[in-house]
């Protein structure tokens, strides 16, 4: 399949062009003269992906051909956006760039059969379940916002939720490929409504309970909302039921209401989210902060390098983690609102190329992974969207391989690897019969 290959290499050119204008932009903007420093840029960028497409072109030849260039214009996308925050910043993103495709082809390499994954489900769950409590922990867990997010051990730092969503959804997949029959074959009907048979109800009670958990314990909205929703679209897939959606809707629903009225930090962001004018200058700030910034922005932008991130003559943040929390909001203000909503059609785009491979997934757990990998990415960016436009309360996820943070676009990667491996043994499978028919003369 090289044409597939091929029109893979082509995407990688004009996204090495962006980084190369946006760059260039910044720079016109901090220097009366442009250099060639933009052109240096989008050329090693633009050797770093080649590497990563040559190597996939060997490993994975039949591999979706539009994922990898979609993936590489958000990561250049944001490296543009965080440079023109902090040039650091921006230097250490490009070295997790390179580290999560490091991670990306070491995957590719030993994971070929992603199958085993399935023989060792509850040891994978139990690891991301200790992964996700070690901000917990005294002495290495790290508190971010309100919310324990961190992990700090020596000079190394991460967030363990990034990995722990890849953990969690190998599990859900296996686990409901081997009972979906029992959910489907045993389900009841009260009211109108199907109900899962109350022995095998348990799963959505203790991924309903762990989110809950999450709520409360971790103080981790973002997260608990992410992961239960990506539970619910593969309960979907596997059963082909949509009460049991709604059930769990409902259920996450209730027990959110429960803990924001009686747990104070829940309560307190509930709070921020609906009535952010009771506390401007404190509270409220933030999520003011981002919708100001996106009204200043109006359709077409300020331009790359022209939103106002502190108070001039201070260092006050005047939209405050405008390199993660709020990094949307800085995107609306600076390419104004046609050049936001592109980037969330690469999310769309990157979304609709996940869920085409798993229909084209011939196997049960090849097409729940592909499922919930592939929503996990797209509901976490929506949460992190919708908080910054108060469609939903602000939680501390990042923005997918745009926000600064190496554990997200490392995690990316490694979910973008999946991915690929469940595309490239799909779509070879789906030519076997075409090229039999052909060489023995029937139309395929």
């Amino acid at each position: 399949m090289t044409s597939a290959r091929n029109r893979e290499l082509l995407a990688l050119v004009p996204v090495a062009a962006l980084l190369t204008a946006g760059f260039a932009a910044v720079f016109s903007q901090e220097n009366e003269q442009l250099g060639n420093l933009s052109l240096i840029y989008g050329a090693y960028f633009l050797a770093i992906c080649l590497a990563a497409h040559v190597y996939l072109r060997i490993r994975l030849p039949n591999a979706d051909p539009y994922l990898f260039p979609l993936m590489a214009t958000l990561t250049a996308f944001g490296l543009v956006m965080i440079y023109r925050i902090d040039e650091t910043l921006a230097r250490d993103q490009a070295n997790w760039f390179v580290l999560g495709l490091i991670l990306f082809a070491l995957t590719i390499q030993f994971l070929r059969d992603y199958e085993v994954l399935e023989r060792y489900r509850y040891t994978i769950a139990i690891a991301g379940l200790l992964l996700l409590l070690a901000p917990r922990v005294p002495g290495i867990g790290q508190q971010v916002n309100g919310a324990y997010l961190g992990v700090k051990i020596g000079p190394i730092a991460f967030q363990p939720a990034e990995f722990t969503k890849l953990a969690i959804i190998v599990f859900l997949a296996s686990y409901l490929r081997e009972h979906r029959e029992v959910l489907i074959v045993g389900a009841r009907r009260v009211l109108g409504v199907t109900l899962p048979p109350l022995k095998h109800f348990g799963p959505l009670l203790v991924v309903w309970g762990a989110s809950m958990f999450m709520l409360v314990f971790i103080r981790d909205l973002g997260s608990s909302l992410m992961f239960f929703a990506a539970f619910l679209a593969l309960l979907y897939v596997a059963t082909g039921r949509f009460s049991f959606v709604v059930i769990g809707m409902a259920m996450f629903l209730l027990g959110a209401w429960f803990f924001a009225s009686t747990v104070p930090h829940v309560h307190e962001r509930v709070e921020i989210w609906l009535h952010p004018y009771n506390e401007p200058e404190n509270a409220g700030y933030q999520i003011l902060q981002s919708i100001f910034a996106q009204a200043d922005g109006g359709l077409f932008g300020k331009g790359f390098g022209q939103a106002l991130i502190t108070v001039p003559g201070t260092d006050d943040a005047l939209l405050p983690a405008a390199q993660t929390d709020t990094i949307y909001s800085l995107i609306v203000n600076e390419v104004g609102l046609f050049g936001a909503v592109g980037v969330v059609l690469v999310y769309t785009m990157i979304a609709a190329r996940g869920f085409k491979i798993a229909l084209l997934a011939s196997d049960g757990f090849s097409k729940l992974l592909a499922t919930g990998l592939t929503a996990v990415f797209a509901i976490q960016a929506f949460v992190i969207i919708g908080g910054v436009t108060r469609v939903i309360p602000l939680t501390g996820v990042t923005l997918p391989l745009v926000s600064y943070g190496g554990s997200s676009i490392v995690a990316n990667f490694v979910l973008l690897a999946l991915l690929l491996l469940i595309s490239d043994r799909a779509r070879r499978e789906a030519a076997e019969p075409a090229g039999r028919m052909a060489a023995m003369g029937a139309p395929a």
